[in-house]
């Protein structure tokens, strides 16, 4: 498949909302031999106004123009998790790589069905857990494979935010939506988590959890807990609060020999504890975030180096939340 592809893979995006404005859509025409072709939007002034202000050459109103456009040679999913099934069985019945942004799907069963279509037909399939590609946890990950900490134990993640003034507005959010996101915020940002937990420490293979809706805001839960297992057998285990009254975002990855500690999302200080003292690591992350993972993806397509993160591996994250929220046994 990669030897059909262009010198200049030239890509188009379904969906181009807030996320694609810095996080992602500037990546992809930073990445060398890669070229942002078309934008879609439901909202044709909208996407009219996206490639102007970005420079992208052709926008749509249409998804299926722009998936058939035949000068698009891959196409990046950026839509609300409930339409990615729609879209990416369009795309993969097209015959063209895909990057399908997190959580890869409201179900583990989409994310299932997702992969068999692309697999069928020997497509790439990405997602954008780009936290496996970033600088600062390829650092920890070295840390891990050199034994600074011994033998890893366990993993401890503690989440907790402030309610936004759209949570307190009860305003439509589909991030909050149950027939959206089940677990609400959780789905959304604690996926990140446990999808880097996997990259650093192996694949889950146990999970289980609670959650509640506490405050009432919305319709999904908002707060979960839940403990799983690795293949390497080291055990996790997270709370997540998102009706608290502190911001709190620290996990820690104790070993025999010592622990390291970081935040998912925020650039404090990585922390490796040892008998020998305390080591610190800053490494900032790029402004456009997803730089990392699309130039990944352009290594992968030129069968340079394999993407950390796939189809597989992202269906794989969506199981665990799937157990940890109980719609799975």
């Amino acid at each position: 498949m990669t030897s059909t592809l262009p010198d200049t893979i030239r890509w188009g995006i379904i969906g181009c909302g807030a996320v694609t404005e810095r996080k992602s859509g500037p990546a992809y025409q930073q990445t060398a031999g890669f070229a942002l072709h078309a934008v879609m939007r439901r909202d044709a002034a909208k996407a009219a106004d996206y490639a102007r202000r970005h420079g992208v050459p052709r926008h749509y109103d249409d998804a299926d123009a722009l998936i058939a456009d035949p000068d698009i040679d891959a196409v990046y999913i950026a839509t609300p998790p409930d339409t990615h099934l729609f879209y990416a069985l369009k795309v993969a019945a097209a015959n063209k790589p895909c990057c399908i942004e997190k959580p890869m799907a409201p179900t583990f069963a989409e994310c299932e069905t997702i992969c068999a279509a692309f697999e069928n037909r020997g497509l790439p399939l990405f997602v954008a857990y780009y936290r496996r590609s970033l600088p600062r946890f390829a650092q920890v990950k070295r840390w891990l494979d050199e034994g600074r900490i011994g033998a890893p134990r366990s993993v401890n993640w503690q989440f907790s935010r402030t309610p936004s003034p759209v949570d307190l507005s009860r305003a439509y959010n589909w991030r909050t939506d149950a027939a959206i996101a089940a677990g609400g915020y959780f789905d959304d940002l604690a996926s990140h988590g446990i999808d880097l937990f996997a990259h650093l420490l192996g694949e889950v293979v146990q999970a289980s959890g609670c959650s509640a809706n506490q405050q009432g805001w919305y319709s999904a839960a908002d707060t979960v807990s839940g403990a799983w297992l690795h293949t390497s057998g080291v055990t996790g285990s997270g709370s997540w609060n998102f009706g608290s009254f502190e911001r709190c975002d620290k996990v820690e990855i104790t070993g025999s020999l010592g622990k390291i500690a970081f935040s998912v999302f925020e650039e404090a200080p990585l922390q490796l504890t040892t008998a020998a003292g305390v080591e610190e690591a800053v490494i900032a992350n790029p402004d456009n975030i997803q730089l990392h993972h699309v130039r990944n993806m352009h290594e992968h397509l030129r069968g340079s180096a394999a993407h950390p993160s796939t189809g597989r591996t992202a269906a794989r994250t969506s199981w665990t939340l799937d157990r940890i929220l109980g719609k799975i046994s």
